[in-house]
């Protein structure tokens, strides 16, 4: 198995065994391959993150939990939780904020579970109600910079389903400026101007 890490747009791999994914970023003349799991060793992979010509990384050790822990120790955690919501014409709804497509989804509060942080961003970024959460979908990683502190926020997607005809309210406080529902055969057209690990979220439909 593996985990994949965005930092931005250059997938880091923290893996167990080599799969057909794996093998296929290993031959890439700007990949790193890592199987020492040491503090310098990880601290030389992020060093080598900030370099342009940086394709992926690939951290291997065959016990996974010790190479998480190795990995994420080096970042401060945050969890978030959002949904892929379908309607009955089996649209999906994309959000526009702060110039990219994306996926509603939101930071984790203090008390509540992932399940109702998930429906409660849904909720607050879009306007729309009675919201059924139906199943997990995958967890995505990214990491980004929070003044000057390194952040590794775990985000938790789940399918969501909602009936009849609802309006629609971009929550401008989060710099959402437009919400659209678009048919699934029509999602790659937007992937030109997307996350990445949205885009991961939305290949699965």
């Amino acid at each position: 198995m593996y985990i994949k890490i965005y930092f931005g747009d250059k997938p880091v791999f923290l893996c167990n065994e080599i799969d057909e994914t794996i093998h296929e970023y290993m031959h890439h003349p700007d990949a790193v391959f890592i199987d020492e799991i040491t503090g310098p060793a990880i601290k030389s992979l992020l060093h080598e993150i900030a370099k342009e010509e940086f394709h992926a990384g690939i951290l291997w050790d065959e016990d996974m939990e010790k190479l998480k822990k190795a990995f994420f120790k080096h970042f401060k955690p945050v969890t978030a939780a959002g949904g892929l919501v379908e309607n009955e014409k089996g649209e999906v709804l994309l959000i526009f904020r702060r110039g990219k497509w994306d996926l509603p989804k939101g930071k984790l509060d203090k008390g509540e579970t992932i399940e109702q942080c998930a429906v409660r961003e849904v909720e607050e970024e879009t306007g729309l109600k009675d919201i059924e959460l139906k199943k997990p979908l995958l967890i995505t990683y990214h990491t980004y910079n929070d003044y000057g502190k390194q952040m590794l926020k775990d985000s938790h997607w789940f399918i969501m389903k909602v009936k009849g005809k609802q309006n629609i309210t971009p929550q401008t406080e989060e710099d959402i400026t437009e919400i659209k529902w678009v048919k699934k055969k029509e999602v790659k057209n937007y992937f030109d101007n997307i996350f990445p690990s949205v885009k991961d979220v939305l290949s699965l439909i």
